[in-house]
């Protein structure tokens, strides 16, 4: 009887869900806020957790949702478009120039030998062969889940991690490719070589009008919109909704319009502030609805109790990691690179999560593939999406980081960085009276040290009138904070020269005044960042930081700065990048008379005489900036990057640290930043030096901004 109860309880309770909207979509968003964090602390992927959450939800669980719920189909297409216009948005076609034959030639190889492989297991166990063809497709692209491990690694410079970055262009085109011609070739019926011929002549219309006119468009509008970003979002959100419609018109499937929309935009949307929403809202939101609408459709009974299917998923994954492997050692044997890299190309091009997933949807969806191999092509990505980081955290250990070679190619000006330029200036934001006596004293520190001056800086934002009395009280409030800065600079001995400056917003004033200043330090105070309205419109600091010029220095000061005696530099990679917050803490201590020490994190298992050559390397590094007194290098093995840092930071009265983004995956379901981590966490005094999004070269410490830094 108490059985019967519980199923009667879950009847009722599923009527409910199905009479009111509202309840399901709230489930949902529990869901995608808990279940991912939950398998991240299992040190599993969160879009495990996500699928395995429309797998109990679904049919085959709880039965709370139906595959057929029109709410959850809608938002599962919107997802479904979005997933492959951001793997089209970021790919990084720089990347890809800098080896676009040998990324070329990877491909060729990551695709072909798992395209063979699908068709003769797709042939083997009796599908047709545009079935067939379908599934080998589905087995040639791969998703780059383990970029964030390869970047804290230092290794994304390696040339065979970069062909495998470049490759993925070539690898979800040709999936794309073969998914329209299939689709396509399963409505038309009787499909002759007329037929074909004249899809690919559409096909190929329709991908040049997307790429050539989009980029043009996209490239006026944002250069006419300036800085509304509002309107620069919903122009991107149009172009892939538009291109979506024109590949159904045609007769081809959304998603390729929506990944060829995405490439088209990729350069104007460029690194910046618009890039940053398109793909947070897609990741936090629709993406996940995606992905937990595949759990609802798997059907686990047929699954388990089926040993054809069983066999066909396992024919299936040890295919797809055998063809990966024969791909990686054909790249190894015809460019000669050793183990370490081909493993790492092998285990970076196992993941099967963004392209290949959505087109098995598609496929589906056609009725081109039966749902045992939909079933299996799921298996494939939670084994495959698990396997493909763990190898490679435990492969790219070995790979080399090539600072040798980073330094040894420096220029003449990057050798000899000057710590007093006589036209040192630095811009300092004092629009917050309680951050600004702080502020105002270490902008004076490294002024002093590098003779220089300080530009104490009051924005007062603009109406429509410039007669208007709130304009007047903004104007009368930032006077008495520059007159209060400046009296506290005098005191300081330190020439300071205030600006009050009328703009249509904080961020925008900022960053406009210090490159009329030709300032070569911007200093600012630390905010939250941890709140919606933050995460999703981004706070002054985060868009100083997409438009400067020059770098900025985001501090969080618990003590004046002239108390500071220790001063911790974390670096993540050994790179020329890493001088910059090196420039910054020296020129600190040598103000103070205070001691540097530098710190990187290596992993656990790295050995003796890789951490030994990792210090000489480092040493070698910082030496470059012929500094009087060098800093103390640290090397510290440990699983847990950010627990490493904190711990260290106890003995510290100062953390200067990059403020690093990191490039998300694909099909990536959140935006890690561990800066943001360490900085909610530590108790001492911080700086993030953030660098210009395009500075090609450290231009801290020059005093003339770099050219190729300006925005």
């Amino acid at each position: 009887m108490e059985q019967i109860s519980q199923v009667l309880a879950l009847e009722q309770t599923a009527q409910v869900l199905g009479k009111e909207p509202i309840v399901p979509f709230a489930i949902l968003l529990v869901v995608i806020l808990v279940i991912p964090i939950l398998f991240e602390r299992l040190r599993l992927p969160g879009l495990v957790g996500l699928v395995f959450s429309g797998i109990v939800l679904g049919p085959s669980g709880w039965n709370l949702f139906h595959t057929q719920s029109p709410m959850i189909s809608l938002l599962s297409d919107i997802g479904l478009i979005y997933l492959m216009f951001v793997a089209g948005l970021e790919v990084d076609l720089e990347r890809f120039q800098q080896r676009k034959k040998r990324s070329l030639g990877f491909a060729s190889f990551t695709f072909i030998v798992p395209l063979t492989t699908g068709i003769l297991v797709g042939r083997f166990f009796g599908f047709g062969w545009n079935t067939s063809i379908l599934i080998g497709s589905l087995l040639g692209s791969y998703t780059l889940l383990a970029y964030p491990i390869i970047n804290r690694l230092g290794v994304v410079n390696n040339e065979a991690v970069t062909i495998t970055i470049g490759a993925t262009l070539f690898t979800d085109i040709g999936a794309l490719l073969i998914l329209a011609v299939c689709v396509a070739a399963s409505h038309i019926g009787a499909f002759s070589l007329v037929k074909l011929i004249t899809l690919l002549s559409w096909l190929t219309l329709y991908s040049i009008v997307i790429l050539v006119g989009f980029d043009w468009a996209g490239k006026e509008f944002f250069r006419r919109s300036g800085d509304d970003e509002g309107n620069k979002f919903l122009f991107v959100l149009l172009a892939v909704f538009l291109a979506a419609l024109g590949a159904q018109f045609i007769g081809i499937e959304k998603i390729v319009g929506a990944f060829l929309a995405g490439l088209a935009v990729n350069e104007a949307v460029g690194e910046g502030p618009v890039k940053e929403k398109v793909v947070f809202i897609g990741s936090v939101l629709f993406i996940p609805i995606f992905f937990v609408d595949l759990g609802l459709l798997i059907d686990v009974p047929t699954f388990v109790q089926s040993i054809g299917v069983l066999k066909l998923t396992l024919f299936i994954v040890v295919g797809l990691l055998a063809s990966k492997l024969i791909a990686a050692l054909l790249a190894k044997l015809i460019y000669r690179y050793n183990w370490q890299e081909m493993l790492t190309m092998w285990s970076l091009s196992i993941p099967q999560v963004g392209t290949t997933l959505a087109a098995t949807l598609v496929g589906y969806r056609a009725e081109l593939l039966p749902l045992e191999v939909f079933n299996s092509i799921i298996v494939l990505m939670l084994v495959t999406s698990t396997l493909g980081p763990l190898i490679t955290s435990q492969i790219a250990v070995a790979l080399p980081t090539s600072v040798v070679a980073q330094t040894a190619s420096l220029t003449l000006s990057e050798q000899k960085l000057k710590t007093t330029p006589s036209d040192f200036s630095i811009v300092v934001s004092v629009n917050n009276p309680q951050t600004q006596q702080y502020l105002v004293e270490m902008a004076a520190l490294l002024a002093r040290q590098a003779n220089g001056r300080i530009i104490p800086l009051a924005i007062a934002t603009a109406v429509a009138h410039m007669d208007a009395p709130q304009l007047e009280v903004s104007m009368q409030r930032s006077e008495r904070l520059l007159a209060k800065a400046t009296v506290l600079s005098r005191k300081l001995g330190i020439q300071a020269e205030p600006l009050l400056r009328i703009d249509d917003a904080f961020a925008p004033g900022i960053s406009r005044a210090a490159r009329e200043q030709k300032a070569s330090l911007i200093v600012m105070g630390w905010g939250k960042r941890t709140g919606l309205r933050a995460r999703l419109f981004g706070n002054v600091i985060d868009s100083v930081l997409w438009a400067s010029h020059c770098p900025v220095a985001v501090t969080r000061l618990v003590e004046s700065p002239k108390k500071i005696q220790r001063i911790l530099v974390p670096v993540e990679n050994l790179t020329t990048s890493t001088l910059q917050p090196v420039q910054l803490a020296q020129m600190l201590a040598e103000a103070n008379q205070a001691q540097v020490t530098v710190l990187n994190v290596c992993d656990r298992r790295t050995s003796s005489s890789k951490i030994a050559a990792k210090r000489s390397q480092l040493a070698l590094l910082v030496s470059k900036l012929a500094l009087p007194n060098p800093p103390e290098i640290q090397i510290i093995a440990h699983e847990n990057v950010a627990q490493a840092i904190l711990q260290a930071a106890r003995l510290y009265d100062l953390v200067v640290f990059p403020f690093t983004r990191h490039r998300t995956s694909s099909g990536g379901l959140a935006i890690n930043d561990v800066t943001t981590q360490l900085a909610s966490q530590l108790t001492c005094s911080i700086i993030m030096l953030a660098e210009p999004q395009r500075t090609q070269t450290p231009t801290l410490l020059t005093g003339v901004p770099n050219s190729t830094a300006a925005v």
